[in-house]
């Protein structure tokens, strides 16, 4: 298999199923007990040079600043990671890799920003959905709405799109169990630490490579002006941020002080049409199966205003760059991290 890449649409403004969280089968588990780590492998002859920025991507990653998709490129998403960085350290608020950030960064100097890892074969081996249908009632023929391919998988495993990857290694690299591959440095998540495994979340928690014990959230915050969603602790302490997308001159952010009501890991998705107001009322309402494709992706963070949410997506490349119906939305490892941060009576506060 050669790199290639896939999109699909996602949306909002419909109710993920609360009941089956505990009733539907795992999607994503491992199978058969097959290995999900992704051993180190020989950098090989092929030269690379880090560059600054994405260096910084990968650390501010690892921090809980995500900059959205690891890419190496400086963007709105990268600014407002650095700035988050810089008003959690009481550095200048610049939103720029300057001196300062730069020193305060070199803590994680031991970091590399990448590294050539072994593609393990419980990995490589899906499931897969090559012919993923853009119709949500064959969607919903779906036992889950998977991947499109290995290299889908495996840049949302490190945190990137498929044309880094291909930047990283070669349009004519093969892709497959045991090859080696270079990739953004996330590394594996401490398996010790896995909890209860309802609906396969430990196994989606393994594949977006998000650890499971995170920093507890006394409130998120919502900022349409900058972008935004953060988490501070019980001391008022900016601990992670994320870019999001929120909302549209349609179907605004709602403004306000909200709760979190639950949060549904790799959720049912009621698709409702008449809740979209560029969907034709004709289409028929439908359930669609949990899955990283889904259009709240993994995640399905709820709010006590109703088909209102924050939720993942099945286009991280878009987070900070497209409209929503809504919703707040963020990449599947983002949305992943924020849920395991976050419980029932958590205030969110969505602001201008």
């Amino acid at each position: 298999m050669y790199l290639a890449g896939s999109l699909l649409l996602a949306g909002c403004n419909a109710s993920p199923d609360k009941s089956a969280d505990e009733t539907r089968p795992a999607t994503q588990a491992k199978a058969n007990g097959d290995s999900l780590i992704f051993a180190d492998a020989e950098p090989g002859s092929r030269p690379f040079t880090e560059t600054p920025i994405l260096r910084a991507q990968v650390i501010l990653d690892h921090l809980g600043f995500s900059p959205g998709v690891i890419d190496g490129k400086e963007g709105a998403s990268y600014a407002a990671a650095l700035r988050g960085f810089q008003q959690a350290n009481d550095l200048a608020d610049t939103g720029k890799l300057d001196t300062a950030t730069e020193q305060a960064l070199q803590r994680w100097r031991e970091v590399p920003a990448t590294r050539v890892v072994i593609i393990p074969a419980g990995f490589a081996k899906g499931p897969f959905v090559p012919a993923f249908p853009k119709d949500a009632a064959e969607q919903a023929k779906l036992p889950a709405l998977g991947y499109r391919n290995l290299t889908e998988a495996l840049a949302e495993r490190f945190h990137t799109t498929p044309e880094t990857l291909v930047a990283l290694n070669s349009a004519s690299t093969l892709v497959g169990a045991g090859r080696p591959f270079r990739v953004p440095n996330i590394a594996d998540i401490d398996q010790s630490k896995l909890g209860e495994d309802s609906r396969g979340w430990n196994g989606t928690l393994e594949r977006l490579g998000v650890a499971p014990q995170q920093p507890a959230a006394a409130k998120v915050v919502v900022d349409k002006s900058e972008g935004v969603l953060k988490v501070f602790d019980a001391s008022d302490r900016l601990i992670a941020q994320f870019p999001a997308t929120m909302g549209s001159s349609r179907d605004p952010l709602p403004i306000g002080t909200w709760k979190i009501q639950g949060v549904g890991r790799n959720p049912d998705f009621h698709y409702n049409p008449k809740l979209f107001w560029d969907v034709s009322d004709s289409k028929e309402a439908v359930k669609l199966p949990p899955g990283p494709n889904s259009p709240v992706g993994v995640v399905w963070i709820d709010i006590n205003k109703p088909h209102y949410g924050i939720h993942g997506t099945s286009e991280p490349h878009t987070i900070g760059r497209a409209e929503s119906h809504g919703c707040v939305r963020l990449t599947n490892w983002d949305a992943a991290r924020l849920a395991q941060m976050v419980k029932p009576g958590t205030p969110a506060i969505f602001q201008n």
